[in-house]
């Protein structure tokens, strides 16, 4: 199917020599291991966990709904740790995740990646090899690591206590996508160049590959949903098609067209995927046909990815057109919209009393989840593009650098925020 087959088989065996010539060298510190290979470290059995600690927008279906979390009447900044994001790159920047240690795990388009304590300590820094854009997606994390994908195309798995990196899987062009993870294996969009992309499935303890897609036509940017009861993995992409396979046996089943790229998170529920696409619609398809069961409007396109609430039947998704919108679970139809004031590129988060939601007009809002109205808003320095991670010490987020800085390098860069009780 592909023309670039070769360049494919290269990079795979690249990869599975890397991960080969860093089990000889385990002894340094510096060069890459096999998870559970490490002298020193404790492990019942070596086997690989069967699901993640924390990954993005909570679990592989990507719902983005906490229904136990709640966020606070008002808030205000407790610490604002700079210089995570320096870039101009005009895609949703990567997102916070709470690690089983306590700590918040943050990627930025500086490559680097930080374990930050709730007190604003940077506890480690670990790098990667991307010059330029960095990382954009957020995080999984398992087995006492956490797995990144960056823009030099390559999966990272970091010792989670430490920083330092287990493995660096080369599997092509960029990584813009989140990795999603079960039974030991991490399942990632990749793209190539020029467009083309895959899905990959690859092995958590050793970086190797397991399984290639080799489906996407174009840069797959967006992340792929897997809804194990269904038996369906589904992603995006930049050709504007949803693609689909089944889970776990992974043979392609189906493709599902829209009149625009498919760049953000696809998202899972009741044997349907909800996405957004730049042709400004937002999208209900029935997992086992990829027939379509409805579509809504928006002003803008969509980008971000959509949030399902079960217990109240509602998708909450962002657009261009500046809006949050509430449609109905069941048929699209819009329960109601709230106003920004600048593009929402990020996708939101649902807690049990609100949506909360960033914003090109250089806000992180929390609205009223049912009757769509603001709750509270919190000023930030750049574009916040994020997704926000609620805990039960706080509200994380990130942002962009600000115009003053990319212009002239003189303003703030992009920065974690923590937000508590005002």
């Amino acid at each position: 199917m592909h023309e670039d087959g070769s360049r494919r088989q290269f990079l795979r065996a690249a990869g599975a020599a890397s991960v080969a010539a860093a089990a000889g060298s385990a002894g340094c510190a510096t060069v890459e291991r096999t998870l559970f290979g490490v002298p020193g470290r404790v492990d019942v059995d070596g086997s690989p966990a069967a699901s993640a600690d924390a990954q993005f927008r909570g679990g592989l279906r990507r719902r983005g709904v906490y229904p136990e979390a709640t966020v606070p009447e008002s808030v205000t900044v407790d610490w604002r740790l700079p210089e995570v994001n320096t870039g101009d790159h005009t895609a949703a920047k990567a997102s916070p995740v709470r690690a089983p240690t306590g700590d918040v795990v943050v990627p930025g388009d500086t490559g680097e990646l930080r374990a930050v304590t709730p007190g604003g300590e940077v506890r480690w820094t670990a790098e990667t090899d991307t010059d330029g854009r960095g990382i954009h997606g957020t995080p999984a994390i398992a087995n006492g690591a956490v797995y990144v994908g960056a823009y030099d195309g390559a999966l990272y798995a970091i010792d989670l206590e430490t920083g330092e990196r287990y493995w660096r899987a080369p599997l092509g062009g960029a990584i813009g996508s989140s990795p999603g993870y079960r039974d030991g294996t991490v399942y990632i969009a990749v793209e190539f160049h020029p467009p083309d992309g895959s899905m990959f499935a690859v092995d958590a303890v050793t970086g190797e590959v397991e399984w290639e897609g080799e489906r996407p036509t174009d840069h797959p940017h967006s992340t792929a949903a897997i809804d194990r009861e269904a038996g369906r993995l589904v992603v995006g992409s930049n050709d504007g098609t949803l693609y689909a396979w089944t889970y776990p046996d992974l043979e392609f089943e189906w493709a599902f067209g829209t009149g625009g790229a498919i760049k953000g998170p696809v998202a899972a529920h009741d044997g349907s995927a909800v996405f957004g696409s730049w042709d400004e619609r937002v999208y209900r398809v029935d997992l086992a046909t990829g027939e379509e069961e409805w579509r809504a409007a928006t002003d803008g396109l969509v980008m971000s990815g959509p949030s399902i609430e079960p217990s109240t039947g509602t998708v909450y998704v962002g657009s261009h057109d500046s809006r949050l919108y509430a449609l109905d679970l069941a048929t699209g139809a819009e329960r109601w919209r709230f106003d920004t004031g600048g593009r929402l590129l990020g996708c939101p988060t649902v807690t049990a009393e609100s949506v909360l939601a960033g914003s090109y007009d250089r806000h992180l809002y929390a609205v009223d989840k049912r009757e769509g109205t603001e709750r509270w808003r919190i000023a930030a320095d750049g574009w916040v593009t994020s997704t926000p991670l609620v805990t039960d010490d706080g509200v994380y987020f990130t942002d962009r650098a600000s115009s003053d800085y990319l212009e002239d390098g003189e303003g703030p860069t992009g920065a974690l925020y923590r937000l508590e009780a005002a």
